[in-house]
């Protein structure tokens, strides 16, 4: 019996989590004022096999920043990517989560007076890129303004990942 009941505990507590994991966001200085906002995704009509709107959107606890909606995306990884163009505002990365395929463009976007705008082009990645840890974008250190973006490509009939530094300011 106690057994049963161990067992039982075990599985709840594991299903509690994957609730948990799937309703995650993250924090970050999205508007650039100093303090900490908090940034979560909600999908819209999506079901397990990716039919549908499959809609994503973007909230945010302080309620004056806008939220923005990625499409096709049924659900994703948040990022904060931290002051890539050195506004005094943190970025966000989406990686959208989807039911088929390996290949998926990595979004950076931005927050300026309008709302929300693409830093950069999306960012063809493909799941051997995730898995050899080489992520699509960062800050390059050897030059200011600039990012180095790391992508995918089919090439040769291979998988190519190359990196190469953008201006973004």
């Amino acid at each position: 019996m106690k057994k049963l009941i161990l067992t039982t505990l075990v599985l709840s507590s594991s299903l509690f989590i994957a609730q948990k994991t799937a309703e995650k966001g993250l924090y970050g200085d999205f508007d650039g004022n100093g303090t900490k906002e908090y940034a979560y995704t909600k999908v819209n009509d999506c079901t397990d096999e990716c039919d549908g709107k499959c809609e994503t959107t973007i909230y945010f606890s302080d309620k004056k920043i806008k939220t923005f909606i990625i499409s096709p995306a049924n659900n994703g990884g948040l990022y904060n990517l931290g002051d890539l163009n050195e506004d005094g505002k943190d970025e966000i990365g989406f990686y959208p989560g989807w039911c088929t395929s390996c290949w998926h463009a990595f979004h950076v976007y931005t927050l300026d007076k309008l709302g929300w705008k693409p830093l950069v082009p999306s960012i063809s990645t493909h799941c051997s890129q995730w898995e050899e840890e080489k992520f699509p974008i960062k800050k390059d250190p050897k030059k200011k303004g600039y990012v180095i973006i790391t992508s995918s490509k089919w090439e040769d009939d291979d998988i190519k990942i190359k990196s190469t530094s953008v201006k973004v300011k």
